[in-house]
């Protein structure tokens, strides 16, 4: 058994839990429910960086990654830096989020935030929506045509975008449906953690032109973005190349700077 189906187990475990405890009725009648969202897609349409910045305490192949700074701090330091959307990691048990960060995030910036989740049931959506996330993350590695379908549907629903992430061509062409805003081409294989950007270079031919395309992890270098926008990619998802810094919201200045100068 690898990480990713380890993680699966865990989750729909946890999210069973958490229904017990936590109602449908009431998360659909917090405060943030009925709040405005934010457009990631269109943001990155129209922006010369397309830089999605991650708030990452931790994650299965690198341990701890930055647990020094506060939510409030790095995502404060993101929208300065002028980041199209930030990624906040929700799992607890393997990257040491929680949906607290995205409250946090919600109550700090006013940019698109993702949750970053491995999302299995619609009661994780009603969650998302319920703690100030504009977009959520379904994974293709995980899910079955219909369940993605399902998914996504009833996020777009709730006004909520979706970035469907994919590692190759098999996942890929089983979940393209007009229920998608963007696909993300994730360059770390969730099974063996191996990154390389060819994923990202070898699909980018294959997605439909009306979807946003999103690189995903691996990304740490001005001319590794540079070389990705010509393969059409609009959105880069950057995780730890920001977060391992002293400094993350600087890093990422500084990044975004560079980059379209």
């Amino acid at each position: 058994m690898n990480i990713l189906d380890k993680i699966i187990i865990d989750k729909k475990r946890e999210v069973e839990l958490k229904k017990n405890i936590i109602p449908v009725s009431q998360l659909e009648t917090s405060v943030l429910f009925n709040s405005r969202t934010y457009s990631l897609s269109k943001l990155l349409k129209n922006s010369g960086s397309g830089i999605i910045a991650e708030h990452k305490r931790r994650s299965p192949s690198k341990s701890i990654i930055n647990n020094n700074h506060s939510v409030e701090d790095v995502v404060l330091g993101y929208q300065n830096a002028g980041v199209c959307g930030i990624s906040v990691l929700t799992d607890t048990k393997y990257f040491g989020g929680s949906l607290d960060d995205l409250l946090l995030a919600k109550a700090s910036v006013n940019i698109p935030l993702l949750r970053k989740e491995f999302i299995v049931e619609e009661y994780q959506i009603l969650e998302a929506k319920a703690h100030g996330a504009d977009v959520i993350l379904l994974i293709a590695a995980v899910l079955t045509r219909e369940e993605i379908k399902q998914l996504s549907v009833f996020a777009q629903s709730l006004g909520l975008e979706v970035l469907l992430e994919v590692h190759n061509l098999e996942e890929l062409e089983k979940s393209i449906m007009p229920s998608l805003d963007m696909i993300g081409v994730n360059n770390r294989n969730l099974k063996t953690f191996e990154v390389s950007l060819d994923y990202s270079k070898e699909l980018a031919s294959k997605i439909p032109t009306e979807f946003v395309k999103v690189s995903e992890s691996g990304i740490s270098s001005i001319e590794a973005v540079k070389e990705l926008q010509q393969f059409g990619y609009q959105g880069f998802l950057m995780g730890e190349h920001f977060m391992k810094t002293e400094n993350p919201g600087l890093e990422a200045k500084s990044f975004i700077t560079n980059l379209i100068i």
